[in-house]
């Protein structure tokens, strides 16, 4: 699963979605294990029908198991806020009523006898299912329905699943854990109109003649019951495959042009990712579905992978590459790491998410080039850093709050980048050998990240225990500081790394030293609070690169030269050297030297560098600005990068109004992205031709940036006469986070009681389709509304907004 809601960028993220604190702290002290397996599921077997109405499901469902050692003469099962119909001992065509206790959480279930470990004994549970009425928050209810009755014009009418962590139990009675395995099937009764997903294959069908059929979907090889998945509604179904195996796209029928241009990659991802584990791929098919209001970024549901609206792009989305790439080979890299092997144990939540966020740096890299791997690892890796809360948490941690809490950027990005540590620590070879034991060892079952130490072991013939207690199994990382010394009587250069966080780390990594005659790599290990390295030179060297590979978890405090930066940016050359030249360039625009290498970044080969170099103009001080100011405005008008020209188009307000005739030409911009920005910075100019070029194409297909900027600037510059079109506009954004607040501006402003408690009303419901920790943001929004009708003395609104706090 990918827990980046719905397409969060980084820095929006960073500002609004600090973690809240959980007040009770006693979970600090329990210990999370693996739940302990008294009886094993070995089979499942479901039937279902959904109440519309009442947003109900209707279950029978069939449980064989068996004892896992010891005899038992009970069963426990999670079911949740369900109502239990009956219980009964399946025996052939014979059902033996049993008796139970259910607390609307577990049912607890009496057996006639004492099963021994060979036995299997089959348990049917029929039940209703109300998740849309659980206690446990909107976020968690397993199952959604979505648009059921058909009164909102804007969505469709779905059904689908999420159930990570342990939230299949809010539909299914089941053990609720990871590291259980069963085989099953799902038989979904629906109308006749609407289309079905689930894992495995689709043995049947069987049409009722009343305007319902039954789909059989059948999954024979073993998985998780989280990775359980059923998905109804109006899908339009695009077909691919790979070996003989179907690979689909069920995507809203409007998509279903595009659908292959945002999925076509699939077959070779798998092809990609079997090269890279060794491991066929193990699934009958493999099926992505692209579902309403997810409630993460995409989940990986067995063979049937689940992800968010955002993931649908038209062809002008398209124009800016396909943003969902990345996702979609991490849901599928999950495909071996989570559903064929599995965590044993939310603790363990590594196995799983820190591979395939790992696997976006693999595929970035043989798809796209080095540029762009290196460019996902220094991304994933500034995440991690960015956190001050995440230096005090392990990456596998056996005490927590909750299990979604183990959902984080310490799960997902310090992860990777350990992973990469380590494949560069052993080698490609060894590590890819490693990976594949490991895989082979496990398949079909539940792991832990032992198993994965002792399969890299096992294949490198190292101990690496220093590597796993310290990466895994302890907290933080080294916060360094580099300087430099050139005895030019010894003939030497020495580097000097200190370790200021407290504890020394061991830390394997390469120093090249750059002379006339070349460059010179040095394999060296940090093992100190304070390590010093000198290697011989003939002369004094233009640049030493510490962590040449740029690959190592820390933070560093790196006292180059600007001279040596400048080396670094022509000569070390890979994504991460030419960045971090340019970050030090950036503060000396006094300097000829540092101004040279920031052109450089605005015309380097790689667009990626271009759109930081432009960022960092954007927070840099007026004197490097209009150096830069040609090469802005060209970038604007033809750069061939979509995103690079939008972040010129960001820049060019601060030279004035003479580059108005350029952003207005850039409304029209192919990309939404950079239309969107151009119609950004034509408010910051001319606030009326803003309004005004909103409003004309209101009428328009946008999506995107310039869906939201139309938004944004509507709300900005409108009046109270405009309030129904801002209002029906904000419904129709799939993605509201960054123009919440110019929208709450304008409810602040407009004086219309019944559509200020309209757009307080979107706001609450927007609210509840968040993760808990970005209620906050809402939240502050809606007491800005407050603080206006306060005031303005609008008692009424304000208690009608304190109600929705």
């Amino acid at each position: 699963m990918k827990r980046a809601v719905l397409g969060f960028c980084f820095g929006w993220l960073m500002l609004f979605a600090t973690a809240q604190e959980k007040q009770d702290t006693g979970w600090k002290t329990l210990y999370r294990g693996s739940a302990t397996r008294i009886n094993d599921l070995v089979h499942t077997r479901l039937e279902v029908r959904f109440d519309y109405d009442r947003s109900y499901v209707y279950g029978k469902v069939e449980l064989t198991l068996r004892p896992h050692f010891y005899p038992t003469d009970s069963l426990l099962l999670d079911a949740k806020q369900m109502e239990i119909a009956s219980v009964a001992l399946v025996t052939g065509s014979s059902r033996r009523p049993l008796a139970y206790d259910y607390d609307g959480w577990r049912l607890r279930i009496r057996l006639p006898k004492a099963y021994r470990r060979w036995e299997q004994y089959i348990v049917r549970v029929e039940y209703v299912a109300k998740p849309a009425e659980a206690k446990v928050g909107d976020y968690n209810r397993g199952l959604f329905f979505i648009n059921p009755k058909g009164t909102d014009p804007n969505k469709p009418t779905q059904i689908w699943t999420d159930c990570e962590a342990e939230k299949v139990s809010l539909w299914c009675p089941t053990i609720d854990k990871p590291n259980q395995k069963t085989t099953e099937e799902m038989l979904m009764t629906v109308p006749e109109k609407y289309v079905t997903l689930s894992n495995g294959r689709l043995a049947g069908q069987v049409h009722h003649g009343d305007g319902t059929r039954t789909d059989d979907w059948k999954m024979e090889l073993p998985h998780a019951p989280y990775l359980f998945f059923m998905g109804v509604g109006d899908f339009a179904i695009v077909k691919d495959s790979y070996k003989g195996k179907e690979v689909s796209y069920y995507v809203e029928p409007a998509f279903a042009p595009t659908a292959r241009r945002v999925f076509g990659e699939t077959p070779a991802m798998i092809a990609f990712f079997e090269r890279v584990t060794g491991i066929p791929f193990p699934w009958v098919k493999y099926s992505q579905i692209v579902v309403r209001d997810l409630t993460s970024t995409a989940m990986e549901n067995t063979t049937a992978t689940s992800h968010a609206y955002e993931a649908q792009q038209d062809a002008r989305d398209l124009v800016d590459g396909n943003r969902w790439e990345d996702n979609i080979a991490h849901e599928l890299f999950h495909q071996w790491c989570g559903d064929y092997v599995t965590c044993e144990s939310w603790s363990n939540l590594t196995l799983n998410e820190s591979f395939a966020r790992w696997s976006e740096y693999l595929w970035e890299g043989w798809r796209h080039g080095s540029d762009a791997a290196l460019e996902k690892n220094y991304a994933q890796l500034q995440a991690y850093l960015g956190n001050p809360a995440n230096k005090g948490k392990a990456l596998v941690r056996f005490s927590y709050a909750d299990a979604d809490d183990l959902f984080d950027d310490i799960s997902y990005n310090k992860g990777a980048a350990i992973l990469t540590m380590l494949q560069h620590c052993l080698g490609d070879s060894a590590f890819f050998a490693g990976l594949n034991l490991y895989l082979r060892t496990n398949a079909f079952k539940p792991a832990e990240v032992h198993q994965l130490r002792l399969a890299m072991e096992e294949v490198s013939g190292q101990d690496l225990n220093w590597f796993f207690n310290q990466w895994y199994f302890g907290a933080g990382h080294p916060k360094v500081r580099i300087d430099y010394n050139y005895d030019s009587v010894a003939g030497k250069v020495s580097v000097f790394i200190a370790q200021e966080q407290g504890h020394p780390f061991i830390v394997p990594l390469v120093i090249d030293v750059y002379e006339t005659a070349g460059k010179k790599r040095y394999p060296v290990w940090l093992r100190q609070e304070k390590d010093t390295f000198s290697f011989a030179c003939t002369e004094r060297p233009a640049l030493v690169n510490v962590d040449a590979e740029k690959v190592i978890v820390w933070e560093k405090s790196d006292h180059k030269t600007l001279a040596g930066f400048a080396y670094q940016y022509d000569h070390a050359g890979n994504y991460v050297d030419r960045r971090e030249a340019i970050a030090a360039c950036l503060p000396h625009p006094e300097d000829p030297l540092a101004l040279t290498v920031i052109k450089k970044g605005l015309t380097d080969r790689y667009a990626g560098i271009r759109e930081f170099a432009l960022l960092g103009l954007v927070r840099a001080g007026d004197t490097v600005k209009k150096a830069m100011e040609s090469i802005v405005a060209t970038l604007a008008r033809q750069d061939s990068n979509a995103l690079v020209r939008r972040f010129a188009l960001r820049l060019l307000p601060d030279y004035g109004s003479k580059y108005k005739p350029v952003i207005v030409a850039e409304l029209d911009d192919s990309s939404y992205s950079a239309a969107g920005e151009a119609l950004y910075a034509l408010g910051r100019l001319d606030s009326v031709s803003a309004l005004a070029a909103a409003k004309a194409r209101v009428g328009q297909p946008t999506r995107g940036k310039l869906a939201e900027e139309i938004v944004g600037a509507l709300a900005q510059f409108g009046s109270e006469e405009d309030a129904d079109l801002i209002l029906d506009r904000f419904a129709r954004l799939s993605f509201k986070p960054r123009i919440s607040r110019k929208f709450a501006a304008y409810l602040g402003r407009l004086h219309d009681t019944e559509k200020v408690e309209k757009g307080v009303d979107m706001l609450v419901a927007f609210r509840r389709t968040l993760p808990e920790f970005f209620a906050p943001v809402i939240n502050d929004n809606l007491r800005a509304v407050l603080k206006a009708k306060e005031a303005d003395g609008a008692t009424g609104l304000a208690d009608y907004i304190k109600k929705r706090l």
